[in-house]
């Protein structure tokens, strides 16, 4: 929904957008659903002007098995409710299906909120968002951007350059270490009589639900719209840090997406 909100005439029309984007790899998105996305990415997405929306992505990639690893359907509200202030409620569902190569993850539900403050240049944008499934989390994003646009420039009707700074907050399950069974000499004589793929473990995870900092994220879209054509191209960088007794493995890194979209109006 992020390309329909830049859109200055969004809220007049009734629009369907037909689009395809390509990611070259978002890392960061395995802190949330456990594995990376790459490749292709075609959606469709209808805006009606009362605020209603509903959205279908799918990623594929050859690094999967099958190709079309996720899909995921969306519907929510965008609403102004005052001069500077648009809120906009979301609820998705994730359907993995790359089973074979390892792709999982505990959460298959996800229910949003986004505020957006706008003081043009500056828009002040404050999600928080509730993962759920067979776990559950939570995720709080403040974000920072700046607006700057040219209308009418050449044969393009709309130029823009929105970066944006954003903080991720959020909770998450770790193993904070292993503790000991109090019953180690009944467990160690039930092991003499059992073979070596049935032994009882003497210890059990010591599971803690933990919140802090989990990444920094510096992004640089450029949007080109001529018509009913919009194109964005987009660099991220992204700096994760690690919750305590979480053990990553993750470094800095960027990626670069693209996406191109086709709007088709209808008559209000």
């Amino acid at each position: 929904m992020d390309s329909l909100i830049q859109l200055p005439v969004l809220k007049k029309n009734t629009k369907l957008a037909a689009r395809l984007g390509y990611n070259s790899n978002v890392i960061a998105t395995s802190r949330t659903l456990g594995f990376n996305l790459y490749g292709v990415a075609p959606g469709l997405s209808y805006y009606h002007k009362s605020g209603l929306y509903a959205d279908a992505s799918s990623y594929y990639s050859q690094q999967y098995s099958p190709n079309f690893y996720l899909s995921v359907l969306s519907g929510g509200y965008l609403k102004t409710l005052f001069k500077h202030w648009s809120l906009l409620t979301e609820y998705s569902r994730y359907f993995y299906s790359a089973a074979k190569s390892g792709v999982y993850s505990p959460y298959t539900n996800n229910f949003g909120v986004a505020n957006y403050f706008g003081f043009k240049p500056v828009t002040l944008r404050v999600d928080y968002y509730y993962f759920f499934g067979q776990k559950s989390a939570n995720r709080i994003m403040p974000a920072l951007m700046i607006t700057l646009e040219k209308k009418k420039w050449r044969s393009l009707d709309r130029i823009s350059f929105f970066p944006s700074f954003s903080v991720l907050y959020g909770s998450e399950w770790v193993i904070a270490g292993y503790i000991f069974y109090p019953n180690q000499s009944q467990i160690f004589q039930e092991n003499q009589t059992r073979p070596p793929n049935a032994q009882l473990p003497y210890q059990y995870p010591d599971n803690k639900d933990v919140y802090g900092l989990m990444n920094y994220s510096f992004t640089a879209p450029l949007s080109i719209t001529r018509k009913n054509w919009n194109v964005i191209i987009s660099y991220t960088y992204n700096v994760p840090k690690s919750l305590p007794h979480e053990d990553l493995g993750l470094k800095n890194g960027g990626y670069i997406s693209f996406s191109v979209a086709r709007y088709i109006n209808f008559q209000n």
